[in-house]
């Protein structure tokens, strides 16, 4: 039996219409916001609540988190707020889940002036830098975790992880399906892209964020039991399950963010296929940086992208046979076929627009009329 979770972040205009980051948003900004959400009370047996505390509800802040020279929390530098699903034995209904929370956090936000807008790269800075300078206690903590140096990079990024898991699987199967989602990542992420803003201005490709996060943040994390059972690598392919239900957990990370979740019902569907899949060879440990950073350039326009997508969606497909979770590809057959993304579709209206805060306004305008 397979199950679903998803992990969504999302980015916002203030109430001048402006980009809300660290730059000119504070933790107690968000925090309002969350403040009005609902606690459900079973929640914290699948999703972890974290040191600080600031993980309590289905909707909590991204950020970074500063400490004095101990354990203490002293703030949470902010980036967005995260949406994450419980766990279901269906894409449809943790599809749904999101598509609930988000409605509910839209609607909260809009009370305190903040507006969703769609963004997996910070379209106007792409330097995080701690203010004051990290401490000898922060510098320890991040050295003792590889992945957790890159917060320059993770403090500028947003997008979605895709949990995915199958009951019963022995955790050589589930590593193994991991090293397949690393080696396909190239192909996969092109349906996501939707981050062709840098600087303040059209970045030269489809998505920053992929060209910048490759081979410094992992591609997918795989959730192992014991020490014994991690693999040496960087970025981490593998990382020790904080609670009992991450134990066998698959995390598909390297596509952007979306705001139309049938897409995301594609992704599931897609990375479903490839797990019953016993067709496609390809494994690796650490994701190929090169493949990635030509995937974020031209997507499908490139011939090699394009070909090795259209072979993992036909496999995948193939796989699926009668499944009625088949359906869900359709959205991603159409991108393919078009070679469009949302990245083409951002790029257009800022020709057209002038303004990238403009842009990012039309986004989510038609999140309620899409159909998964």
């Amino acid at each position: 039996m397979f199950c679903f979770g998803i992990e969504h972040e999302v980015a916002f205009l203030n109430h001048q219409g402006k980009f809300a980051d660290f730059q000119n948003t504070k933790f107690a900004d968000f925090d309002q916001i969350v403040d009005r959400l609902p606690l459900y009370p079973n929640d914290d047996s699948q999703l972890t609540v974290g040191d600080a505390g600031i993980r309590k509800k289905r909707w909590y802040i991204e950020g970074f988190e500063r400490f004095t020279d101990s354990e203490d929390v002293t703030d949470c530098v902010v980036k967005g707020i995260e949406i994450r699903t419980t766990i279901h034995s269906t894409i449809q209904a943790a599809i749904a889940e999101l598509t609930a929370s988000f409605d509910l956090l839209r609607d909260v936000a809009a009370t305190f002036g903040f507006s969703p807008i769609l963004a997996s790269f910070n379209p106007y800075t792409s330097v995080f830098e701690p203010q004051p300078p990290l401490n000898d206690f922060e510098i320890r903590k991040l050295q003792a975790y590889p992945d957790e140096q890159t917060a320059y990079i993770f403090m500028v990024s947003y997008g979605p992880d895709f949990n995915i898991s199958v009951e019963n699987l022995p955790p050589e199967q589930v590593i193994d399906i991991g090293k397949k989602f690393t080696y396909y990542s190239p192909y996969i992420i092109p349906f996501s892209y939707s981050s062709p803003f840098y600087n303040g201005g059209l970045w030269e490709g489809l998505s920053i964020r992929t060209f910048i996060r490759t081979g410094k943040r992992p591609a997918t994390l795989v959730f192992v039991e014991t020490a014994e059972e991690l693999i040496k690598s960087v970025p981490s392919l593998t990382k020790i399950a904080r609670i009992p239900s991450e134990v066998g957990r698959i995390e598909f990370k390297a596509c952007d963010s979306c705001d139309n979740f049938a897409i995301y019902a594609g992704l599931l569907a897609l990375l479903k296929g490839l797990v019953l899949d016993k067709t496609l060879p390809g494994r690796a440990i650490i994701p190929d940086a090169d493949l990635h950073q030509l995937s974020a350039k031209y997507g499908f326009e490139n011939q090699h992208i394009f070909e090795n997508a259209t072979q993992i969606l036909q496999a995948a497909e193939i796989a699926l046979k009668d499944d009625p979770d088949l359906e869900f590809l359709n959205p991603l057959k159409v991108i393919l076929s078009e070679k469009k993304t949302k990245s083409h579709e951002l790029i257009k209206l800022f020709q057209d627009l002038g303004s990238i805060e403009a842009t990012l306004k039309q986004t989510y305008r038609n999140f309620g009329n899409y159909q998964c």
